[in-house]
């Protein structure tokens, strides 16, 4: 059983992207939803981060976009004397006192990064720009403007008209379909099966917008081309010792 979604995938991927057209009560090609397949996988963006994309946010003569992750954060503190608290907290660490009704603070948080594309993308995008895709939407000029349960939609519909299957969570073992995250996903497992280097790593860190350089390696342990490479070596002839 797979664990990711392979490049030649991506590209049946694109192929299938379709919207229903009502007047011809048929299936066609449609280049917004290939592009959101393209943007999502060739950037290794969240969807969360390329649906809100607007042409503010591109530079296609740079062949750079401008990506935010928005998050909401819900925070605790203290009643009394306002001392930061965590979830499993019982007593205040600066009063001592038992906390029974802590206050909640909702804290917003807005991390932007600049992001490269690559010259099929801005091609596409140009393209897209050219025949009227961007819609108007709240006062934006937007790529896509549609919601993310469509985007998950569109992307579920052309794996199912490519045929294919569910993917193997690694770590748990569980089957999902193919979505916009294993599209991120893809992406980094690519990155890394290209070039797992410590420079490479951390350079894929900043792409995906991790905080952590722990979430970036996971990939590395998806790819497992080291391991694999590694244990063949201990069965080819003439290298064999003991």
């Amino acid at each position: 059983m797979k664990t990711f979604v392979e490049v030649s995938e991506v590209d049946l991927l694109e192929a299938n992207a379709v919207t229903f057209d009502r007047r011809a009560q048929a299936w066609v090609p449609c280049l917004r939803n290939r592009l959101l397949i393209r943007l999502i996988f060739r950037t290794g963006c969240r969807v969360g981060e390329v649906l809100p994309l607007g042409m503010e946010d591109v530079d296609l003569d740079l062949a750079m976009a401008k990506v935010v992750k928005e998050k909401d954060r819900l925070q605790l503190f203290c009643s009394v004397c306002g001392q930061r608290l965590a979830r499993a907290h019982r007593f205040c660490p600066g009063c001592a006192r038992e906390v029974s009704a802590p206050e909640k603070r909702l804290q917003e948080s807005r991390r932007q990064r600049i992001i490269p594309l690559d010259p099929d993308t801005v091609a596409m995008l140009r393209d897209f720009i050219a025949r009227g895709g961007p819609v108007a939407k709240n006062g934006r000029s937007l790529l896509f403007g549609i919601s993310r349960v469509e985007a998950w939609r569109v992307i579920s519909l052309a794996a199912k008209r490519a045929g294919l299957g569910p993917l193997v969570n690694p770590e748990t073992g569980k089957e999902h379909g193919v979505s916009p995250h294993r599209l991120r996903d893809a992406f980094a497992t690519h990155a890394v099966g290209v070039d797992g280097s410590t420079d490479s790593i951390r350079l894929l860190q900043e792409q995906l917008g991790h905080k952590n350089i722990g979430q970036t390696m996971r990939y590395k342990k998806v790819a497992g081309q080291e391991q694999k490479d590694w244990y063949s070596r201990l069965w080819r002839k003439g290298e064999q010792h003991g």
